[in-house]
């Protein structure tokens, strides 16, 4: 196994802004983000005790929240901005409880965590743009983002049949659809984006060169990434999302 890098890695690598663009430039909403910030890598101005997103999509989740509030819905966030770092940490437990607790195959681990989990740099939740989100009301035992839990019957039926009527309204969209020819992330219904910002991000990361940033990572289960992997991740993981937010 590949030792751990201990070099803070939110500081600026210069092989990787030498490789990819350091400015990337959403023409149409006149956004513009650096690599550093498309991986989960820059400090970004975030808004909100226990929401944490940025300015405007801070402000149309409060929105969103108050016309729920009126429907007997208390949108809580679970998660939202998440910095590389973060997502490093619950990728190389993932990866050590599935290698070294389970036995298993490396590569069947990865795959086994990129069921739900997005490889560091790679998460839509670097963007300050993303939310897991649930009903704050119903209560219910153990992990609450199991999908179950969101269909008829289940703790958060309501606030699923009310976030499908409402939350595009406030321009926030589920993001991996239940869609059976979808490929890449299961479903899931507790993850929306603001598509207004999210949407920009996603055209300037798709710009980047995925292959050789994720080449030069070196957190546990990297060196197994091959060109072939990281297309192939991209393609079905990345992309293959609601298309409402392509």
């Amino acid at each position: 196994m590949k030792r751990r890098s201990f070099i803070k890695k939110s500081s600026v690598s210069g092989l990787a802004l030498a490789l990819a663009p350091s400015l990337m430039v959403a023409k149409d909403r006149e956004f513009e983000f650096s690599v550093l910030e498309l991986m989960g890598k820059a400090d970004i101005e975030l808004f909100g005790k226990g929401i944490n997103l940025r300015k405007e999509a801070h402000d149309s989740f409060l929105a969103m929240k108050k016309a729920a509030y009126s429907d007997g819905i208390d949108l809580k966030i679970v998660s939202s901005y998440r910095s590389f770092d973060r997502q490093e940490l619950i990728w190389e437990r993932k990866y050590i409880k599935y290698t070294e607790d389970q036995g298993m195959n490396p590569l069947d681990a990865i795959e086994k965590i990129i069921t739900y989990s997005t490889i560091p740099g790679t998460s839509r939740h670097h963007w300050g743009t993303d939310i897991d989100v649930i009903d704050g009301y119903r209560k219910t035992n153990g992990d609450v983002l199991v999908p179950e839990k969101f269909e008829a019957g289940g703790p958060f039926e309501d606030f699923k049949k009310w976030m499908d009527g409402n939350s595009e309204k406030f321009d926030f969209h589920l993001v991996y659809t239940k869609d059976p020819k979808r490929r890449g992330f299961k479903y899931e219904p507790w993850h929306y984006s603001y598509a207004p910002i999210s949407i920009p991000m996603l055209t300037a990361y798709r710009r980047l060169n995925l292959v050789q940033l994720m080449r030069d990572e070196t957190y546990y289960g990297s060196e197994h990434f091959t060109s072939r992997f990281i297309k192939n991740y991209f393609q079905n993981n990345i992309l293959d999302i609601n298309t409402a937010l392509l």
